[in-house]
């Protein structure tokens, strides 16, 4: 009830009209700074950190607030409509969200986008007013041995669910991975595949590798096809989503939430890992199956639901543990820094107004978002009415921006067209994209983690199975890993009664 009350105190704050513009001017500017590859939502923050010293406290990360939600709804735009994703959150959304695009249906896939980050905010933001206390609680319990163990079922499930072959999954991964080693050791800080340069000892930034894969490597294909095809323009299609898209994604956009929020209230990837679960969970669940990887619209609206919801929970371990689990959190607590204000357990007691504030202002920022993007799914979606080889030169341009924005060295051009070649070649043996790029994000976590358990149990490989969290992790891993072979297993046996039964059958007659 004190939650409740302190949240209708919180909304008093977030409405007056200063902060109601200060929000509009957030979700604004991250839609727009989120379309465009590689300038991020931490950027963004980062970016404007020195604009906001003038601003109170509160009306600053109200602003805040607004650009990361509009920033992680801005790089899913360009990832479904373009296959660029504009932050690595929304990698997961290109899957399903381009095909519908190229079929035609990019207003709806953008639809589903838009409700399915309003659904996620709104329930995520409801659970951090509720369940903050018991969420940062568990944050604490959770140690090394679990964060790998997550890890681990993230591999193992995206090299089981995408591409023709599990054999193909796992060579992207260890692609991904290999990119994921260049730089320096994070414990010994001995360098790794930088090949004496200086620029490679601080790694490949995972945007340039995503926008090299996903972008460069798409351009290139479609650049050495358009010799066999015409490339006219894509239909946009009807602007809103019907009752059988609705029937679809009702119930992605409810699943999303819960799987989003707990992942992003600990550091264990950010929003990469329950967007990419949720596609899993969507396409195990599916009536649609066979229509996962030509433009199902559940393995957009449960995702991006998943993102958002994330969002949340990335919040509450900022504010009452003062433990960033996202580059935007860290960029945020930078933030709260810059004001003197130290985010912990005290933070609810000593600064409420601004507490509340900024989480009353989420709601609002949700809603206007959603009457921000609905309308423009169409015109979003009419880019795709560009003819391609224009479409695509664009695209490059704006990849390269993007990649240079990154870190501001024209080395970082010459990774990423490296990169688009790796993604031409794997679209030409029929790698999928995906798990290279999470191998890259999560790859040196889970070293870090992998060898802080290993230290902290001597080395015994026992260290990594002491939790029942853990164990609960690998026992899901192994029923991943051997369900084909039961399912085959079950297959054959079927088989076999039913042709004894057809035996019976012709002997008896």
């Amino acid at each position: 009830m004190d939650s409740l009350n302190s949240l209708i105190d919180g909304f008093g704050t977030a409405l007056t009209p200063m902060n109601l513009l200060w929000a509009a001017i957030g979700v604004l500017l991250g839609t727009a700074i989120g379309v465009l590859p590689g300038i991020g939502p931490a950027m963004a923050v980062a970016l404007l950190l020195p604009v906001t010293y003038g601003l109170d406290p509160t009306g600053a990360f109200i602003m805040f607030a607004g650009i990361y939600y509009g920033a992680m709804f801005g790089g899913s735009t360009t990832s479904i409509l373009l296959n660029t994703p504009g932050e690595s959150a929304a990698v997961v959304a290109a899957i399903e969200g381009n095909p519908m695009a190229k079929a035609g249906r990019g207003a709806q896939a953008l639809a589903a986008a838009a409700i399915g980050h309003f659904a996620g905010g709104m329930i995520g933001t409801i659970l951090l007013v509720v369940l903050a206390p018991t969420v940062a609680s568990l944050a604490i319990g959770i140690g090394a041995p679990d964060y790998f163990a997550i890890m681990v079922l993230a591999f193992i499930a995206v090299t089981s669910v995408l591409g023709a072959s599990r054999i193909r999954g796992i060579a992207s991964l260890l692609i991904g991975l290999t990119i994921g080693l260049v730089g320096l050791d994070q414990m010994t800080g001995q360098q790794r595949l930088t090949f004496g340069s200086l620029h490679l000892a601080d790694g490949v930034d995972v945007v340039i590798v995503a926008v090299g894969l996903f972008a460069i490597g798409e351009a290139l294909w479609v650049a050495a096809h358009l010799r066999r095809s015409t490339g006219k323009p894509i239909p946009v299609g009807r602007p809103w989503l019907g009752r059988t898209d609705l029937k679809r994604t009702w119930k992605p956009w409810l699943r999303g939430p819960v799987i989003g929020f707990p992942f992003g209230a600990i550091p264990a990837g950010g929003a990469e890992i329950p967007t990419f679960l949720s596609y899993v969970t969507e396409k195990r669940l599916s009536k649609h199956r066979d229509q996962f990887g030509k433009g199902a619209i559940e393995g957009v609206a449960g995702p991006e639901a998943a993102a958002s919801a994330s969002a949340a929970g990335t919040l509450v371990s900022m504010l009452t543990l003062g433990l960033p689990t996202t580059a935007v959190a860290a960029v945020m607590l930078a933030a709260f820094q810059q004001y003197g204000i130290q985010p912990g357990p005290l933070l609810f007691e000593r600064e409420p107004e601004l507490v509340w504030g900024l989480i009353a202002s989420l709601f609002v920022g949700m809603v206007l978002l959603l009457a921000l993007n609905l309308p423009l799914a169409p015109v979003w979606a009419k880019l795709l009415r560009i003819p391609r080889p224009y479409l695509y030169a664009g695209i490059l341009f704006f990849a390269a921006v993007g990649a240079y924005a990154v870190g501001g060295e024209s080395l970082d051009l010459v990774i990423l067209l490296v990169i688009g070649l790796i993604g031409f070649g794997m679209r030409r043996y029929g790698l999928p994209v995906l798990p290279a790029v999470i191998g890259v994000i999560l790859g040196p976590a889970a070293e870090q983690q992998l060898r802080r358990a290993l230290q902290i149990s001597d080395g015994s490989v026992t260290g990594l199975v002491n939790t029942p969290f853990s164990v609960t992790v690998y026992a899901i891993v192994v029923l991943i890993v051997a369900w084909p072979l039961i399912g085959r297993l079950i297959a054959r046996r079927r088989g076999g009664r039913n042709r004894a039964e057809e035996s019976r059958s012709v002997s008896g007659g």
